[in-house]
């Protein structure tokens, strides 16, 4: 027996279809611990004849009032989203860094097997998209069959380019580098896309001939991709990434996203006192309001809050925009004195020496200090529709004085003293 035939999988073509088999039974797995194929059918079959039934009204009766009213750049607009989202699959995984490390024509041949299997992947989904899109693009704004088949060439060569180059982007950068460098990568060629596809009329041929460049940039970004070195363990991550995206949709509403990990905090990287005063209650007002701000949720829940009440402010009547001001404030402090009553029942701060009227002192310093940015806020939302330009003087000392008081009045019945 030769050494080749003692292999498993004696080819490296073998191996990736072998790994590709073990993907879509993955994936089919995820999808049947939400709903068994029974459920589904009842689900697909019905929603498969109600939504041919409507696609041939769209062909064949009167389009949908709505339509003539959008401009023909929601079109573009919808295929730049879809664009814009997916990722790549190489099915490589953690085992090959040992048993295919001396195999790098193995590898090679993985990788470009699973560019060319996410590349046409994406093709169908784009097609898919274009077909639904396709009776209002000829019948709603007058695309003809051969513009209509520019643009699909178009989109589909785009969202080639757009998918190499963020796949290498992520592979090869990190942190804030990484956001960075996804505007070439990925807004340029999105935006040059979007522009392209507004002159279908006046310039036909330019949709083929930057649906070419868009190819070419695919073509060469593919080559560099198989060229280069260094990036094995992120590609690994990539594809774990790519694998459980279909889990993670079915997990959001049931578990929290895990946070990344990091060495140092992004916001406060010194361990250095927040809080002149050096006395224990300071030390402990300045841990809770560093636990919030480092705390991604916490921090996104407290802007996003902010951002709303900023809104409603606003929207209101100008003698009601003082009320919705308490009302709203309020409502912050009390979720920031719910947030303190978590910190303070941690077990790690369970087992540092505080007295109740330590902790109780802390609470009552670290609350108003995370209040006043919110009641700051939203008082310019109020002095500046009220008062003009007497706001850009008022808003600071009446919006500190109401977050300082109102935290007040919610510290005496909510921190045990």
């Amino acid at each position: 027996m030769s050494k080749r035939a003692s292999f498993a999988f004696p080819t490296s073509a073998r191996l990736f279809g072998r790994r590709l088999i073990s993907h879509w039974r993955e994936q089919s797995a995820i999808i049947r611990t939400a709903a068994d194929w029974t459920v589904l059918l009842y689900v697909i079959i019905p929603g498969g004849l109600f939504g041919g039934r409507l696609y041939y009204g769209f062909w064949n009766e009167a389009l949908p009032s709505w339509s003539t009213f959008l401009p023909f750049m929601v079109i573009p607009l919808l295929l730049v989203i879809l664009l814009s989202t997916g990722g790549m699959l190489l099915l490589l995984q953690e085992g090959d860094l040992l048993f295919l490390r001396q195999r790098q024509s193995w590898i090679k041949t993985i990788m470009l097997r699973g560019i060319v299997y996410s590349l046409a992947v994406t093709t169908l989904k784009i097609t898919a998209a274009f077909v639904l899109l396709l009776p209002f693009l000829i019948r709603g704004y007058g695309l003809t069959a051969e513009a209509a088949l520019a643009l699909l060439f178009l989109t589909i060569a785009c969202s080639w380019c757009i998918k190499l180059l963020g796949h290498i982007v992520r592979v090869q950068r990190q942190s804030w580098r990484r956001w960075l460098w996804q505007i070439p990568a990925i807004a340029l060629p999105c935006g040059i896309y979007f522009r392209v596809v507004l002159f279908w009329s006046t310039y036909p041929v330019l949709l083929w001939i930057t649906g070419v460049l868009f190819a070419g940039a695919a073509l060469f970004a593919i080559q560099y991709r198989l060229r280069m070195r260094g990036t094995f363990m992120n590609d690994v991550r990539e594809d774990y990434k790519q694998r459980m995206k279909i889990a993670g949709l079915l997990l959001r509403g049931v578990l929290d996203k895990p946070r990344p990990t990091r060495y140092k905090p992004w916001i406060f990287r010194k361990s250095e006192p927040l809080l002149s005063s050096k006395l224990p209650e300071s030390r402990l007002s300045a841990a809770a309001i560093k636990a919030l701000v480092r705390n991604p949720a916490h921090l996104k829940l407290y802007l996003q809050f902010t951002g709303v009440a900023a809104v409603a402010i606003f929207i209101v009547p100008p003698l009601l925009k003082w009320l919705v001001f308490v009302v709203l404030t309020s409502l912050m402090a009390y979720w920031l004195f719910s947030f303190w009553s978590l910190f303070i029942g941690d077990d790690y701060i369970g087992i540092l020496p505080f007295t109740k009227e330590q902790k109780a002192e802390a609470g009552s310093r670290a609350v108003p200090i995370l209040l006043i940015p919110f009641a700051v806020i939203c008082s310019a939302v109020v002095c500046f529709s009220i008062y003009a330009w007497w706001g850009l003087i008022l808003f600071i000392p009446l919006g500190a004085a109401a977050g300082f008081m109102i935290s007040r009045v919610f510290g005496t019945f909510r921190l045990e003293r």
